[in-house]
C-alpha cells in the first residue's frame, strides 16, 4: 500500500495514472483482496454488530411510522426531499459534475 496526498476532488486515474489498461471494477478488486487475504476493506464481526446496533433503531423507527427510504434515479442528486431538508436550513448541496 502506498499513501499520498491528493485533492478531495481527484480521480484515481488523474492522481495515480492509468498504469496500462482499465482499472479493475470494485467487485474485481474486492475478490482479489479476498484471494490475497487482504482484510483492509472488510469489517470485523464486532464492527458489524456495532453498525447494526446503530442502524436497527433507525429502521425500527421507519417501520413504526410506515416510512420507507425515498427512491431516486441512479446518477441523480438524490430524492427531492433531500433538497427540502437543505433549503429548510438555508443550505444547498454542492452540484455534481459528471
Amino acid at each position: 500500500m502506498r499513501l499520498m496526498d491528493v485533492p478531495l476532488d481527484m480521480s484515481f486515474a488523474e492522481a495515480l495514472g492509468r498504469k496500462g489498461g482499465d482499472p479493475a471494477d470494485a467487485y474485481e478488486r474486492l475478490i482479489m483482496d479476498v484471494v490475497r487475504g487482504n482484510q483492509t476493506l472488510f469489517m470485523r464481526g464486532d464492527e458489524v454488530e456495532a453498525a447494526w446496533g446503530w442502524t436497527d433503531p433507525i429502521i425500527a423507527g421507519w417501520q413504526a411510522r410506515g416510512d420507507v427510504p425515498k427512491p431516486y434515479e441512479s446518477g441523480s442528486t438524490g430524492p427531492g426531499d433531500a433538497d427540502l431538508l437543505m433549503r429548510r436550513d438555508q443550505r444547498e448541496w454542492r452540484g455534481i459534475n459528471p
